[in-house]
């Protein structure tokens, strides 16, 4: 029997799909988690709703997601405001533009994709204002880093070499946390010999600030390389709501 809209009280299809892919994402990292021997707890799992409506985010709290994922800010606004009334943790994971930093901050939690120095600087001026306007709490900072051969080219990021700098500047500001390193695997290879290497910079980065413990990696096909390599946040978006609708 389908379980009903909340909305409504009438039979909603969508809401079971989700639900059946949700739980087999979910088993896919128990068993990652299993294989990797990890004794901690299991990664957060961010569930990346681009271009899905505001209606399946809200069966996906339904279905007990507190994370979600946006890659462009005009809709994340959009849907933060939406759906206000859930109390959801809002993770930005795109390619941060400094002008949009202002919007940003005024509903994510977190920031993964803090590549360069003028984005620093943009957020900690934005959120200067809106921790003055709402007393918000500080906002966490993923350095983004470029695992190509040629950082950057692909995937975006900055290079591993320009970790230290980024991580002083985000440690120095005020209203940001460093919260870790992210990456996304390159294109086209393995990702396992990436995520190692970004493991090895998560632990160069916490020997000098041991509260930036976070790595933030892996997606819907390299999940289970990303947890051998002690990833704590997963960024799912496809395998759980399917392909993307058509733009109109």
């Amino acid at each position: 029997m389908e379980a009903p809209d909340p909305a409504n009280g009438q039979p909603d299809p969508r809401l079971e799909q989700l639900r059946g892919r949700l739980a087999a994402v979910q088993r896919r990292i128990g068993d990652a988690v299993a294989a990797a021997g990890r004794q901690v707890k299991p990664p957060r799992l961010i569930v990346v709703t681009k271009f899905h409506p505001a209606a399946d985010v809200r069966r996906l709290a339904v279905l007990g997601v507190t994370d979600v994922g946006e890659s462009r800010d005009q809709e994340a606004a959009e849907k933060a405001a939406q759906l206000q009334d859930l109390g959801l943790d809002w993770h930005f994971i795109g390619q941060l533009q400094s002008k949009k930093a202002k919007s940003v901050v005024k509903y994510a939690g977190s920031v993964h994709s803090v590549d360069r120095a003028a984005v620093v600087d943009a957020l900690a001026k934005a959120m200067a204002a809106e921790t003055e306007r709402t007393g918000r709490p500080p906002l966490d900072c993923f350095i983004q880093v470029g695992l190509d051969e040629d950082a950057g080219a692909h995937r975006g990021g900055a290079a591993p070499s320009g970790v230290p700098a980024l991580a002083e500047q985000v440690a120095g500001a005020a209203g940001l946390r460093l919260a870790g390193v992210m990456a996304v695997a390159p294109f086209g290879a393995d990702p396992a010999p990436a995520f190692e290497k970004l493991a090895e910079l998560s632990a160069r980065l916490t020997a000098d600030y041991p509260g930036a413990t976070g790595i933030s990696a892996g997606m819907s096909q390299d999940l289970e390389q990303a947890i051998r390599f002690g990833a704590t946040h997963l960024r799912i978006g496809s395998d759980i709501l399917g392909p993307r609708p058509a733009l109109r």
